[in-house]
């Protein structure tokens, strides 16, 4: 992907974040996530009814990388099974980690795939992953 295209993809979502905001909702799953090397911290709730991602929901204060994941993350994730949901969030994480992925699993999210080349920043773009897959690893575990 053009590295103009990516900026823009990025630019847009931290401009306009997709499904930023918390409500009051207790059939959400919540969790807080936070970077100690920078400000990034991010509450995401997350509703799952029948297998299935129905909502995510994030707030807090972060960085342009960080607010523009986690909405690219909530677009990637929101209608899809916990299996698939798993699936994504493994390639996600192996492309960030410079290990063997698909891309087509990872739609607008793909624009991140050179954030290994500067580590400094993996943590901002991997946050809002890692709370989603905090959330999933809880429930496995209840």
């Amino acid at each position: 992907m053009d590295n103009n295209l990516k900026r823009s993809i990025i630019l847009e979502h931290y401009q306009n974040p997709h499904n930023k905001g918390l409500i009051d909702d207790d059939t959400y799953i919540k969790t807080n996530m936070n970077n100690e090397s920078c400000i990034d911290e991010l509450n995401i709730m997350v509703k799952i009814e029948d297998d299935i991602v129905k909502d995510i929901k994030f707030d807090g204060e972060a960085c342009a990388l960080c607010i523009s994941s986690a909405s690219i993350m909530t677009d990637t994730l929101i209608g899809k099974k916990t299996k698939e949901v798993e699936k994504i969030l493994e390639n996600f994480l192996n492309m960030t980690t410079e290990k063997e992925y698909d891309k087509e699993l990872l739609g607008e999210a793909i624009v991140y795939e050179d954030v290994s080349k500067t580590p400094n920043r993996e943590k901002c773009v991997l946050l809002s992953w890692w709370g989603i897959e905090k959330i999933l690893n809880e429930l496995k575990n209840n």
